[in-house]
């Protein structure tokens, strides 16, 4: 296995910092599921319409999403800490200005906001995560406990949601970023280590150049107020940006994405095995919402609850077991066993029935997609940022969590597409179901074709 190494000498304050990092994971993946429960009533409260409400989420993604690749530039050239430190300090201040929302736009700005300090916060967090564990074993542990703080960030978001909507308001949801916010900017200059500078000047027509055109990207995926031909136009366009970027960067001294970072082992093929597992991975829990919810008529807290095996199983692989068969049988043939498992539960989902159960229909399946999530995410993680050099860190990380964003926006996008053009105009139960059973098949067909590249492309370092 390939990473990058910071230290020679085991870093003294490693676990400490892994927390603080992990916390960070946590706040960052709570933050795309703790509104959802409180949608209903920001929308009585500032007005939103029905189709404006979705705004709330896109506002955060297309941000996030666009802001990604500078973040890990960033992080190169300034340090990860420091980066990691602006991130949050920005997430707080959108948060409390989302939290005292008093208008659509005043939401939208602050979600906005919310999803730039993220872009900050996220490629520097694994910066961080991976240039601090020099030991292979101890770097297999802690991504352990990387990826179970993303599943249990994604459950609290659903859990402290409702707790919080219910039982004080829905601007608490936004609070609540604050006081952890705060607690992770004191303890990250004590326990964190600065990590490594890039001397290196910016090149901002190109940031800029990049991060626009991903923004048209996502906004064109996840806007649904768009005909198919502004969609198409702004897809267009997204394209010949990325095109002037690519020229500009093989011309540039000091370019944004050096592209020789994909001659690096493994890294194209990873990332495109991880945009292809979260295209899956994602519509797989969107989906799955709507048949406990729709189909099910289980309460938005009771389906939290539904989905808690899911995540218990997921914290408990990736911090006591996924680092050790890593370590024992690599990271390709760990990642191959994960996506085949995660393939096999989107096609056992195929099965479900509107007058199905969530003992038959739901648990087996979830369990097994819980396992395969488990045993890919880590080596596909590793695999997207093997053999980059010390001073790219950043930036491969950069890459790799906007691979999986996008890939997340554009699967969502396209199932949601293909799902409900096969919904009835009378949206039985058992039309809802039969959507529902399109999207889990077209979710199966991307996690297998994400297999059938790893088996392919991804190499096993010797």
């Amino acid at each position: 296995m390939e990473t990058t190494i910071s230290h020679a000498i085991p870093y003294a304050k490693r676990w400490a910092a892994l927390a603080v990092i992990c916390t960070a994971q946590f706040m960052v993946i709570m933050d795309t599921s703790i509104i959802g429960v409180a949608l209903p009533a920001i929308q009585k409260d500032l007005g939103y319409s029905s189709s404006g409400l979705q705004w709330i989420f896109n506002a955060y993604v297309i941000l996030l999403g666009g802001l990604l690749l500078l973040g890990g530039k960033l992080s190169d050239m300034f340090g990860p800490r420091k980066i990691f430190m602006w991130g949050f300090g920005i997430l707080v201040a959108s948060s409390l200005l989302a939290g005292f929302a008093w208008s659509e736009t005043s939401m939208n700005i602050g979600r906005a906001l919310q999803g730039a300090g993220s872009a900050l916060i996220a490629p520097s967090a694994l910066t961080l995560l991976m240039t601090t564990f020099a030991d292979q074993k101890e770097l297999g542990k802690a991504f352990g406990f990387w990826g179970a703080s993303a599943a249990a960030g994604g459950s609290a978001g659903v859990f402290l949601g409702g707790l919080l909507t219910e039982w004080l308001s829905w601007n608490w949801v936004f609070f609540i970023n604050i006081p952890l916010g705060l607690i992770v900017l004191l303890l990250s200059k004590p326990y964190l280590p600065e990590g490594m500078k890039q001397k290196s000047k910016l090149d901002l027509p190109g940031a800029l150049i990049a991060t626009l055109s991903l923004v048209i990207l996502v906004y064109a995926i996840v806007s649904p107020e768009q005909t198919v031909i502004s969609k198409t136009v702004s897809i267009v366009v997204s394209i010949v940006l990325l095109i002037i970027f690519i020229l500009r960067q093989k011309k540039s001294r000091n370019p944004l994405l050096p592209l020789s970072i994909f001659k690096a082992p493994n890294l194209a093929a990873g990332n495109l095995v991880m945009m292809l597992m979260a295209a899956s991975w994602i519509p797989l829990w969107f989906y799955l919402n709507l048949y406990l919810q729709q189909v099910l008529q289980l309460s938005a807290f009771n389906s939290g609850l539904a989905l808690l095996p899911m995540t218990i199983v997921i914290m408990i692989l990736m911090v006591g077991f996924t680092g050790k068969i890593v370590a024992k049988f690599g990271f390709k043939g760990t990642l191959v066993a994960g996506l085949i498992a995660l393939t096999g539960s989107l096609v056992a989902f195929t099965q479900v029935d509107a007058g199905g159960s969530y003992l038959t229909d739901v648990l087996p399946a979830s369990i097994l997609g819980a396992v395969g999530m488990s045993l890919a995410y880590i080596p596909g993680t590793i695999a997207s940022m093997s053999g980059a050099k010390p001073e790219e860190t950043g930036l491969a990380s950069g890459i790799a969590n906007t691979s999986y964003q996008v890939g997340s926006a554009i699967g969502l996008a396209i199932i949601v597409a293909i799902a409900t053009s096969f919904l009835g105009l009378g949206s039985s139960l058992e039309e809802i179901t039969g959507s529902i059973k399109v999207a889990f098949g077209s979710a199966a067909m991307i996690a297998a074709v994400s297999t059938v590249l790893a088996i392919i492309y991804v190499k096993q370092p010797k």
